[in-house]
């Protein structure tokens, strides 16, 4: 078994074993919080656990060390329980950051399931329970989400506080607090953009649809993770600088592929229903370049449907045809590649070890070539 897949089982054992230290709180406060457990876990038990593994990678790129210990084994390198313990808090962050996502833009879906809110929605209507079912589901799924987002903190906080070195710990830290604020910043740029647009001028709203990138997801996704498992293995300057250098264009391309998977994905694969970033209203990279190379009559049909969160089939292929005529899928393609290729070249002579080299560079395929 390799590092990344033992790496992704003691996750896994690590969040089981933190809700169930938590759950008997919970059971100790009212049998009703027992959806709190139980989304939790249904929510926690899926994914591909990237963040995880950048930061995982982030560490053995500082620290160089030939194998991981036996599956639910942590003996060892001392500080391979804090690496551990911070790779699943940020899985934890990424819980609570899709719940409060998913109420953000009303979807229905998460993974292919019913999003949080919906859940939540359909306990009340099945315990017959008065009040508005949909405005329960909405307060109950912000609360999972901030709860989530408390025992990511805490979670963290046990990670910093098993490292052996003091400095190493405050770095870390600080990486984790900053990354917080950059995709809470983000997602509030994102609504903006929204929002804002008919008074962004078209040769700006590019501009404005790359930092909703860079701050909503490329730097929490990838860059961030990586930073904080190299600040737990104490690496220098040098080494979190080439990181940054990695991480940062790789996150961009994640993103971006992202943004095509949620107009012209499978959504039988993503499990998000077909042009859902449509019915959303995303003022995305795609949907900029896809209205700066329009015709005015084929803009005026992109600003009159895009948002309408009752898009019918018909007029979702009508957007569709519309984007893939501009040209705008093609010159993403092209930005994709060009920021894996700005990503692997910082790899090249970056101060890291050979193994980590190796793997990151797998993993920027795989974060990147995907369909869902």
């Amino acid at each position: 078994m390799t590092q990344s897949a033992r790496l992704v089982d003691l996750v896994q054992v690590q969040i089981d074993g933190f809700l169930d230290g938590r759950a008997p709180i919970l059971a100790a406060i009212a049998d009703d919080t027992a959806s709190f457990e139980r989304f939790s876990r249904d929510f926690l038990r899926f994914g591909k656990r990237y963040r995880a593994l950048f930061c995982y990678w982030g560490w053995q790129a500082v620290q160089a060390w030939d194998e991981i210990d036996p599956i639910g084994s942590l003996s060892g390198r001392r500080d391979l329980p804090a690496v551990v313990a911070a790779a699943s808090s940020l899985e934890l962050f990424h819980a609570a950051a899709l719940i409060h996502d998913d109420l953000i833009d009303d979807s229905d879906t998460r993974r292919g399931m019913p999003a949080a809110h919906r859940l939540f929605e359909t306990e009340h209507r099945d315990r017959n329970w008065v009040g508005d079912a949909a405005r329960f589901g909405r307060s109950s799924a912000i609360l999972l989400g901030d709860l989530l987002l408390t025992w990511s903190d805490e979670l963290f906080a046990q990670a910093v506080d098993l490292l052996p070195d003091a400095d190493n710990a405050r770095a870390a830290r600080g990486e984790f607090n900053r990354m917080r604020t950059d995709v809470t910043l983000g997602q509030y740029l994102d609504i903006v953009a929204e929002a804002d647009w008919p008074q962004v001028p078209d040769a700006l709203s590019l501009q404005a649809a790359e930092r909703v990138i860079v701050y909503k997801s490329a730097k929490y996704s990838i860059e961030a993770p990586l930073t904080i498992g190299a600040s737990l293995g104490g690496g220098s300057m040098a080494q979190v600088a080439a990181l940054r250098e990695f991480g940062l264009p790789l996150g961009i391309a994640f993103q971006l592929r992202d943004d095509l998977l949620g107009v012209f994905g499978d959504s039988d694969v993503t499990g998000k229903p077909a042009g859902d970033d449509l019915k959303e209203g995303k003022r995305t990279v795609l949907i900029a370049l896809a209205r700066r190379a329009l015709p005015d009559s084929s803009r005026r049909t992109v600003d009159e449907l895009l948002g309408d969160p009752e898009l019918e089939p018909g007029q979702i292929a009508t957007l569709q045809e519309t984007i893939r005529a501009s040209g705008a899928i093609d010159e993403v393609e092209r930005m994709i590649a060009a920021n894996v290729e700005r990503a692997l070249d910082a790899l090249q002579d970056a101060p890291l070890t050979d193994d980590a080299r190796s793997e990151l560079s797998r993993l920027a395929d795989s974060v990147t070539v995907r369909t869902a």
